[in-house]
């Protein structure tokens, strides 16, 4: 509905009747404010949903590394002399090939949530030593898994779109049933 205004103005106050006139016409108003503020509000939506989208990955990828890790840790049968699935030469030293663990583990897990685990960069499964910087005698022996998956964003009217974060992460869990010295240390592979 367009709204007339009649202009009473005298010719000494000509910026008030001009912004008296200007309040009256209202048509389009509301189409104008709905095409500034709908790229917003969908930019805002749209990078809601993305960011989701990158949490539950990462969470996929870290309970993925901790299927791996929680095998990892668990030695064999007492019958099979308590050896671990994988042999870790010494701490620091990666696994880098597609390994047991991988293979039974970790690459399920990440196909359960829909995720490709050929996209996977950075497996490294190691032995690592937890706490390193306390009194060796309460040392523990562990298993790292570490690895990275690409995430594209595509986020519209930004710098964010069609571009591919990698997200990173990292298991530690103690190894258990270590092997001792006769101080009690921790024999680390």
């Amino acid at each position: 509905m367009r709204k007339l205004c009649l202009q009473l103005g005298t010719p000494f106050r000509p910026a008030r009747d001009f912004l008296r006139t200007l309040g009256c016409e209202q048509t389009g108003a509301e189409l104008f404010e709905f095409a500034l503020v709908v790229p917003i509000l969908l930019t805002l939506l749209l990078g809601v949903i993305w960011i989701g989208r990158a949490y539950n990955v990462y969470e996929t990828i870290t309970r993925a590394a901790r299927e791996g890790a929680r095998y990892a840790v668990l030695p064999s049968s007492v019958a099979n002399s308590n050896t671990y699935t994988d042999s870790y030469t010494t701490p620091g030293s990666c696994l880098s090939n597609p390994t047991t663990i991988f293979t039974n583990y970790v690459s399920p897990a990440l196909s359960a949530s829909s995720l490709d685990p050929s996209k996977v960069a950075g497996y490294c499964e190691q032995a690592v030593v937890i706490n390193p910087d306390t009194d060796s005698s309460v040392a523990q022996c562990g298993i790292e898994i570490s690895f990275q998956y690409p995430v594209k964003m595509a986020i519209p009217f930004t710098s964010l779109s069609a571009t591919t974060f990698n997200i990173s992460t990292s298991v530690q869990m103690r190894m258990e049933n270590q092997s001792t010295t006769l101080s009690g240390t921790p024999t680390c592979p």
